[in-house]
């Protein structure tokens, strides 16, 4: 395993790692996603500098430590701070044909030529520690938010230039449109997009193009934020942009395309899931952002009461039978889900999971990408994992009657079948697969349990202001002042760490129906969705709205989201 990276390579050539050091490095860069860099030091297999002395010489340069003659400042009127940042590279010397720039990793090719061609310039490199980089970009670009107000200059001075990009892109001619995507300034434009979407922890990338207008909005916390969007005649050149680094085909507008772009931003290795869409005013174009580094595939991390995570880790681990995530998109069923296969991830297991798309890389579980317009659709996935020997089957979706009845036929032949369903409740997930016309005897004998989830935004902590609510208030939540006392209710003032929002990243909130003999036999019985879940709750089951209460008690969310998202 060792083979595939260089630095690995080098530090056991040069006696610093084992090999197994290395595999097991190896092995967490691909799971979470951090950098073999940041294992190797902040793990402590080996001291920052005999790391650095290792990119140095595969390289074929030297480590050397920056000083304040290390950096013209004219240096910052060739390198863009959004290079600069992007790519945490400081830049440090310029020749006739090349710039110099510091390093405190082994840089890609991809990086290298990226560089390389957006400064249209030979790129070199030395090698320093990582915080003399930190010192560089401050002093060479004191702005840390330097930014998208300069790169909307950049680009729209273009527009005075009679054969600028944009008038290029208007054409229909292929390579005017590759010419105006490969512009330095729609180079570094698109790269500060994606930088700072990264730094204001967004979820997704919104390029919107409508009639007079082109629109750039992040998601963060689940709210949808804009940005000052660029002129609506650059919305053409930035789109096939993103599409000529997603590897999509820019010359075809008509149809929806999908793709991916993975780049290494400020240390984290990041993925973004690229959809296009064409309407009436140009394509928009949706990107997820995937941060592997804060993918938290462990139960402990997702956040479940004591109570649920005892049971859902007993269900888990049965040798056969249906567990169903519910909710709707953006809730983190997939989260969940991923959390519970690393949970039960181990060598003498087999798991195969179909998904559209896979959204994370998991070591040792075999994952299928759901291709429906070559036939390859979730039940078709299916019928092939049957003849593969699996112990344990995710579906992304249970969408129709056939992918149902084949799930269900799996769990009956002894395998654990994990998947998800949009239905408002848990209890709903029920009634749904009984209008899928799965018979419910089937559904009683295979179905374990079905979790029901939310995701609701965090109060911000810095901000976080205690209040006694009203009785409208407690109306609302359905609760009366003798069942809270004196207890405070909180919510965020908005400050400078949350935007003024008042939220600072989300969590979940929980119900689990667990399927008893009690509950089967209403399923037999085509109870009603309202019955089902009067039933479970008689039995113990918390509702979301009941989790929701629990965590606006807890001072960790407020009664406006609770509300909204149960």
């Amino acid at each position: 395993m060792i083979h595939q990276h260089p630095i690995l390579h080098e530090l056991v050539q040069s006696g610093h790692l084992t090999k197994e050091q290395a595999n097991a490095i190896h092995e967490e860069h691909l799971s979470q996603g951090k950098t073999i860099r940041s294992i190797a030091i902040e793990q402590s297999f080996v001291r920052e500098e005999i790391y650095l002395s290792a990119v140095a010489k595969l390289l074929g340069t030297q480590v050397e430590r920056l000083s304040e003659n290390s950096m013209p400042p004219e240096i910052v009127k060739l390198v863009p701070a959004t290079i600069a940042r992007t790519y945490r590279v400081a830049p440090i010397r310029i020749t006739d044909n090349a710039v110099v720039f510091a390093i405190s990793d082994f840089p890609s090719h991809a990086v290298t030529d990226d560089i390389a061609f957006a400064l249209s310039k030979e790129v070199r490199y030395i090698v320093t520690f990582e915080e003399d980089i930190e010192v560089a970009l401050l002093k060479l670009y004191d702005n840390p938010d330097d930014s998208i107000e300069d790169q909307r200059s950049a680009l729209e001075s273009d527009l005075s230039d009679p054969n600028s990009l944009v008038n290029l892109a208007t054409g229909t001619d292929l390579s005017d449109l590759e010419h105006a995507a490969s512009a330095t300034p729609v180079i570094q434009f698109v790269n500060l997009v994606l930088h700072q979407a990264v730094k204001e922890r967004a979820s997704d990338i919104h390029l919107e193009p409508f009639e007079h207008e082109f629109k750039i909005r992040y998601r963060v916390d689940g709210a949808l934020f804009e940005m000052e969007p660029p002129p609506k005649n650059l919305a053409l050149p930035i789109i096939s942009r993103v599409k000529v680094i997603a590897g999509l085909d820019i010359a075809e507008s008509r149809l929806p395309q999908d793709g991916r772009i993975q780049l290494n931003v400020a240390e984290k290795s990041i993925d973004f899931r690229v959809s296009t869409l064409p309407t009436q005013s140009g394509e928009s174009v949706v990107l997820r952002v995937l941060d592997r580094s804060n993918m938290q595939l462990d139960l402990n991390h997702i956040g479940f009461p004591a109570n649920i995570y005892d049971y859902f880790l007993e269900d888990i681990q049965k040798p056969n039978g249906i567990v169903i995530v519910t909710g709707p998109t953006g809730s983190g069923k997939t989260t969940t889900l991923y959390a519970a296969l690393q949970q039960i991830n181990r060598s003498e297991t087999k798991i195969l999971t179909a998904e559209d798309p896979i959204e994370y890389d998991v070591e040792g579980i075999i994952q299928l990408p759901i291709r429906e317009s070559i036939g390859l659709t979730f039940s078709a996935a299916l019928r092939s994992f049957l003849r593969q020997d699996p112990d344990v089957i995710m579906v992304g979706e249970i969408r129709d009657q056939d992918t149902a009845q084949i799930s269900i036929q799996a769990s009956l032949t002894g395998h654990l079948v994990f998947s998800t369903l949009h239905t408002n409740d848990a209890a709903g997930a029920i009634t749904r697969l009984i209008d899928m016309d799965v018979d419910p005897y089937l559904i009683a004998s295979t179905l374990e349990a079905v979790m029901g989830q939310r995701l609701v935004r965090s109060i911000c902590p810095n901000c976080s202001t205690a209040y006694r609510p009203d009785d409208d208030v407690l109306a609302l939540l359905q609760l009366d002042r003798k069942q809270i006392g004196e207890q405070p209710f909180y919510r965020g003032e908005g400050c400078e760490r949350c935007s003024q929002s008042g939220y600072s990243g989300r969590h979940a909130i929980f119900e689990y129906l667990r399927i008893n003999d009690s509950l089967r036999t209403a399923i037999l019985e085509q109870q009603p969705t309202v019955s089902l879940r009067n039933k479970a709750i008689e039995q113990g089951m918390r509702t979301l709205r009941e989790d929701g209460i629990c965590s606006i008690l807890n001072g960790r969310t407020t009664v406006e989201e609770v509300l909204q998202y149960t």
